[in-house]
């Protein structure tokens, strides 16, 4: 279905994914359409967690063979799609994911740029964590006359791929609050990341995780500490108090799962002075 003034618009039914790439031009033979420039969520990954539809960002071009113009948004669709697979046409049928809707402006009689987004839903396309990987990019081209009447599609593909990863999130907890100078501060916490089988979140184990520190009136965090995450996904560490301040975790995150920082918990210590070189921390 496609409408629209200065540009094709198109909804096609299903739901639809994508992440992060620019990719070269892909050529559909049987069409004669080229899609170019593709760029989608502006060149980052798609970090997606158990519930919330994302809806990247993609922008791509479109070159329409001899005999078509970009003056008729109703002779032609061109998009791109994430798969996975052998080949596009059955990786579209097996959980592909595709554009929803798209808008094109006319450059010439035969090229056209075109935005639009991509839709991910969870809970529907992603079934299995072993999505959390790089999908294959591929694109569909097709030439219609007179009413919708179709008369050439093709299913291609572009060289590259497109990262989506596991949404990862972390808590901190330090105590005692307050806490004397020169006394021991407990922070613990956990690292949990979206299940997309179990649609939950749920322990990240064996992770690298920093501990970090944020004196009172000061903007910037220090690492004070690595730990490994538990199996269950659980953060523990022991500190001397010296400062008064924030406590807070972080993660950088792997290829599969997106990277992931606590809030800051603060804690207020009697006494303190100095300056955030004198902490140290210990084992626990």
């Amino acid at each position: 279905m496609k409408a629209g003034r200065t540009g094709a618009v198109a909804a096609l039914a299903g739901a639809l994914a994508l992440s992060a790439l620019t990719a070269p031009t892909a050529r559909a033979a049987d069409t004669g359409i080229t899609v170019s420039r593709v760029v989608v969520n502006g060149g980052k990954p798609i970090v997606v967690g158990t519930t919330e539809v994302k809806e990247p960002p993609v922008t791509f071009r479109v070159t329409l063979p001899p005999g078509y113009t970009t003056a008729d948004p109703f002779a032609y669709d061109a998009e791109p799609f994430l798969y996975h697979g052998t080949t596009p046409a059955k990786g579209i049928d097996n959980g592909g994911l595709q554009m929803g809707i798209y808008t094109c402006d006319e450059k010439s009689d035969r090229i056209a740029d075109c935005e639009g987004s991509l839709y991910v839903d969870p809970y529907y396309r992603l079934n299995s964590n072993n999505d959390a990987t790089t999908w294959k990019i591929g694109f569909v081209g097709r030439l219609f006359e007179g009413d919708s009447h179709l008369v050439a599609e093709e299913y291609g593909t572009v060289s590259g791929g497109v990262r989506i990863r596991r949404y990862a999130k972390a808590t901190v907890n330090a105590a005692p609050e307050p806490v004397a100078k020169g006394k021991p501060v407990t922070v613990t916490g956990t690292l949990k990341r979206a299940d997309w089988v179990k649609h939950a979140y749920t322990g990240v184990a064996d992770a690298s995780v920093q501990l970090q520190f944020r004196p009172k009136g000061t903007a910037s965090y220090t690492t004070v500490k690595t730990v490994r995450s538990s199996s269950t996904g659980a953060l523990r560490a022991t500190v001397t108090a010296t400062l008064d301040g924030d406590w807070r975790w972080s993660f950088e995150g792997w290829s599969t799962t997106g990277g992931a920082v606590s809030s800051g918990d603060y804690v207020d210590v009697s006494g303190a002075g100095g300056n955030v070189r004198e902490m140290h921390a210990r084992p626990w």
